[in-house]
């Protein structure tokens, strides 16, 4: 571990053993915070050791924490492990998230409650216990905690042949505006990342499923995991002060085109 951005600070992040999540709670732990690796699972889709373990491996604090995001008393146990354990909870990374890439007449009600559950229902019981533990803290660089969600250029715009995933990431999108204005006077910040289009999991082989993504990106490739956690960093440091509500951007110019 390299850094000091996050020394001796406190993060949770869900859906962390895998793409985006995964890349987070390294970052973090390079970055010098304590990490709380939250998923169903530890199976990396890319491969490779374990998040936690990883960390633990090159130095790092981390703990691997069973979390089904869209069950409350998961999430209540989580936070309290996380206090329990390191002493506070000062960065709340909400990333857990699936799609069942359906449009809406293919999309069942039982694929619906799935992908709303997890994507919509996960982040507001995240932000909801962040912040009832927040708000026991004292302010540390102008801020007693930081919630980072991940949402999506396509909780903006369609979200072409996937209208639960969509709909979800649009109401993460709405949350995240309305508990920074609600909760910025008690220094509690909560800011969003909306990556574009990003490569995680196993190669695709064949024909290309990415050219509609490719076409629509400006920059000459597409998003990395590092390229979002370098962005959730900046948002969990005190580097990132008088920001609040803001849904950051990171989509190699999508949203710009």
């Amino acid at each position: 571990m390299k850094e000091n951005r996050l020394n001796g600070k406190t993060a949770v992040v869900t859906g962390a053993a895998s793409g985006i999540g995964r890349a987070i709670a390294l970052r973090f732990a390079e970055a010098g915070a304590n990490v709380l690796v939250s998923d169903i699972t530890t199976e990396v889709k890319e491969g490779g050791d374990p998040t936690a373990e990883l960390i633990q491996a090159h130095g790092g604090k981390a703990e691997f924490i069973k979390t089904d995001v869209s069950n409350w008393n998961d999430i209540d146990a989580l936070i309290n492990r996380a206090v329990e354990k390191f002493g506070s909870l000062d960065i709340m990374v909400n990333n857990a998230a699936i799609g069942v890439d359906k449009p809406l007449l293919e999309t069942s009600e039982e694929d619906f409650d799935r992908v709303i559950g997890i994507n919509t229902k996960g982040v507001f019981f995240g932000c909801k216990r962040a912040i009832q533990q927040m708000l026991t803290q004292e302010i540390r660089g102008e801020a007693r905690g930081r919630i980072i969600n991940i949402s999506s250029q396509h909780g903006i715009i369609c979200a072409p042949g996937n209208f639960a995933y969509g709909v979800g990431k649009s109401t993460v999108v709405y949350m995240t505006r309305q508990i920074a204005v609600d909760y910025a006077k008690d220094y509690i910040i909560c800011n969003a990342v909306a990556p574009g289009r990003v490569l995680t999991g196993k190669p695709i082989s064949g024909a290309d499923p990415l050219d509609y993504s490719k076409n629509r990106t400006a920059m000459p490739r597409l998003g990395k995991p590092e390229d979002i956690a370098n962005a959730a960093l900046f948002l969990a440091s005190d580097e990132a002060t008088y920001i609040a509500g803001v849904n950051l951007m990171v989509d190699g110019g999508w949203m710009a085109g």
